[in-house]
């Protein structure tokens, strides 16, 4: 992909984060998320190119979305895939909380997977245990194979783990098994993409989290050698009839690379508040100062944007 245009993506989600980060502990989620979703909008369409939402996060919890399908842009070459979370981590913004992000990925026309915003089951870990991992073994194998892949012993390993009722099984499987736990309130894209981050702290992803932020992760786990696993969970049965409707199975066992094909790939994110992978939005005197990721499959590099913004 171009670089001018991965760029152009920086500028998307810094709108986006600039935008949501004037929510910032108001305690309205949706007001914030909306506020994300209508900069992305924008400043998409603001691009020369011809931009489609494959799979795109808020319906699930009847959010401000950009929806799947939509088509965004000023139109023509390049026709690109997008995969977008306009705000990840509304509870955070919304209640001054730690982490949030605003994320984009993008790839040619059929590089990413399409699918709807419900629930999905994963296990995340980075280059070194990329082939340890089985979404049908129990968690106490999975631990015992990540370890050894990666050197530890089990009880040095960190498993970071949505904090949610339906995890008290798996977290209680974790720790039987002597692993430590991490628990975060939001943010699972910036969980499964942690293991691939030396120095993060964590080891893997484990859990039932949103299939967007699947899809978002899939992106820059494959671009830095990791992988992830998924299966789709939906909690009920009008989410069970949203995978029918797509044609997709709740049996099938979906890779990073069956969720981004290719290498010409890119992964992009601006800090909200500050978490794990970004610095939050910062107000100066005369610029509002945004801190962006930029991961490109091309030349598989990692880039720290700083950007000064004229208030």
């Amino acid at each position: 992909m171009d670089r001018n245009l991965a760029l152009e993506f920086v500028r998307v989600t810094e709108a986006a984060a600039i935008a949501a980060a004037e929510w910032i502990g108001k305690g309205d989620k949706n007001a914030a998320d909306g506020a994300a979703v209508d900069a992305m909008r924008d400043r998409f369409n603001d691009i020369n190119f011809t931009g489609r939402i494959v799979i795109g996060e808020g319906s699930k919890d009847e959010a401000p979305e950009l929806y799947t399908g939509e088509k965004v842009g000023k139109g023509g070459k390049p026709e690109i895939d997008l995969a977008v979370d306009p705000l990840e981590c509304t509870d955070s913004v919304a209640y001054g909380r730690y982490n949030a992000i605003c994320v984009a990925a993008s790839g040619p026309r059929g590089s990413l997977f399409s699918g709807p915003d419900t629930y999905i089951e994963k296990i995340a870990v980075g280059p070194l245990a990329r082939k340890a991992i089985d979404l049908n073994a129990s968690v106490a194998l999975n631990l015992k194979k990540i370890a050894t892949a990666l050197g530890k012993k089990v009880g040095a390993i960190t498993v970071v783990v949505l904090d949610r009722s339906r995890h008290i099984d798996l977290i209680a499987q974790i720790r039987k098994a002597g692993a430590r736990v991490r628990l975060i309130t939001d943010g699972d894209v910036a969980g499964g993409l942690a293991p691939c981050i030396p120095n993060s702290g964590i080891d893997v992803l484990m859990g039932i989290g949103g299939s967007t932020e699947a899809v978002l992760a899939a992106v820059a786990i494959k671009i830095l050698g990791g992988e992830i696993l998924c299966r789709f969970k939906p909690k009920d049965e009008h989410h069970a009839e949203l995978v029918k409707k797509h044609g997709l199975t709740t049996k099938k066992i979906y890779s990073a690379g069956d969720l981004a094909k290719g290498k010409d790939l890119t992964f992009t994110a601006t800090g909200v508040i500050d978490g794990p992978l970004l610095e939050g939005v910062r107000y100066a005197d005369h610029a509002i100062i945004t801190h962006s990721l930029v991961i490109r499959g091309q030349t598989e590099t990692m880039r720290y944007v700083t950007t000064h913004h004229k208030k």
